[in-house]
């Protein structure tokens, strides 16, 4: 009996599968495990990349779909949850890099009684000047302020990293196919297990390196918009307020920038941004990304229909 699915939804994955899969042939411990893995449209030759890993890591229980055409990440959540029979459902994306025990620790943190188990990420970026300036120091800080959550608030850290068991899946229902933008289709689900009762539990032993893929202001800003229209559908649909205006000067500013705050204005301005950075002292390079980012969220929550690309 397979004690645990991982599921992966990957698009555009071919270069990242490779990595994944290798990490997940290495585990150690003894618990049964298969991997489904949906390729929400084969843009870049996934389907040919997991071919080849199934035919390196042969003791592997590895399958995958492919959709035809791109539907969306939470129909790739689903799909992959309702081909695999595991009793524990791990969603582990493409980009991650799991240590050994991972799926021992998977199986061990549910013998207790039922969970929400999230793994946070630890974020590898290469070497750019917004790494320098904003990322890996502002992921620092949102590590500590995930540990220092109160239980109430842990359902904002449901991602990509985490691990139910499958009767809990089919108490609460499936991922919704309302959050077609990027984002939030998890903190819907870990909000979801919390009003069910759920303890969402943080454990340092499943944190997992991230291949991050918001590497430039630029990304990270059309990410921000992305997740403030998705932020904007979650608040919607559970009847929630919407976040109070900033205050104070910052807030003057961002409201300010938000209002102008679309795609093609927050790419020109973050990419000037990207190019400026080498140049400013630091403070002004972190309060610069900053300023985008936080305007580019705000954006998504009051113009939900700015946002335009998909992911």
């Amino acid at each position: 009996m397979i004690t645990v699915s991982v599921i992966v939804p990957s698009h555009g994955g071919a270069a990242r599968l490779p990595m994944l899969m290798e990490s997940l042939a290495l585990q150690e411990g003894s618990v049964d495990f298969d991997i489904h893995v949906v390729v929400d449209e084969d843009v870049d030759g996934s389907e040919e990349v997991l071919e080849e890993l199934a035919a390196r890591y042969p003791n592997l229980n590895l399958e995958w779909t492919v959709f035809p055409t791109n539907q969306g990440r939470v129909a790739a959540l689903n799909e992959a949850i309702n081909s695999t029979s595991g009793a524990i459902i791990a969603r582990c994306d493409d980009d991650l890099v799991p240590g050994p025990r991972y799926i021992e620790t998977i199986a061990a943190v549910q013998k207790d009684g039922p969970i929400g188990a999230v793994g946070l990420y630890r974020n590898v970026y290469p070497e750019t000047p917004y790494s320098k300036a904003y990322g890996v120091r502002h992921d620092e800080m949102y590590r500590q302020e995930a540990y220092d959550a109160p239980p109430r608030a842990r359902f904002t850290y449901w991602h990509g990293n985490s691990s139910v068991p499958r009767t809990v899946i089919e108490t609460i229902g499936l991922y919704d196919p309302r959050f077609r933008r990027y984002g939030w289709e998890d903190i819907d689900f870990g909000y979801r297990l919390h009003r069910a009762g759920v303890p969402i539990v943080l454990v340092p032993e499943l944190e997992t390196e991230h291949r991050i893929a918001a590497t430039t202001t630029r990304i990270r800003a059309i990410r921000a918009l992305h997740a403030g229209s998705a932020r904007r559908a979650f608040l919607e649909k559970h009847g929630l307020e919407l976040p109070a205006d900033p205050s104070g000067p910052w807030g003057a500013l961002v409201r300010a920038a938000s209002a102008v705050s679309t795609e093609g204005t927050l790419t020109r301005v973050s990419e000037a941004v990207d190019r400026l950075l080498p140049h400013m002292p630091g403070w002004l390079a972190e309060k610069s990304v900053a300023l985008v980012v936080e305007s580019a969220g705000r954006a998504g929550v009051l113009h939900a229909d700015r946002a335009k690309a998909r992911f």
